[in-house]
């Protein structure tokens, strides 16, 4: 193998602006991220479907098991 080739990872703490710290591996020693698993609408079960003139009915209709 190749020397000098695979980049040094380090502990790396994540600061989420919801207030989440979590440590991962990565080349940085520190993150700041907007949204993380904690707060993000798809892990916390808040996530809202936007319909927009009807089209999640009209595909239910069309698409309906029979």
């Amino acid at each position: 193998m190749k020397k000098d080739l695979h980049p040094n990872l380090v502990t790396c703490k994540v600061a989420c602006a919801c207030g989440n710290n979590f440590d991962i591996k990565s080349q940085n020693d520190t993150m700041r991220i907007d949204i993380c698993n904690e707060c993000h609408p798809f892990f916390t079960g808040s996530e809202r479907m936007v319909d927009t003139a009807g089209r999640i009915e009209k595909f239910n209709a069309r698409y309906a098991k029979k």
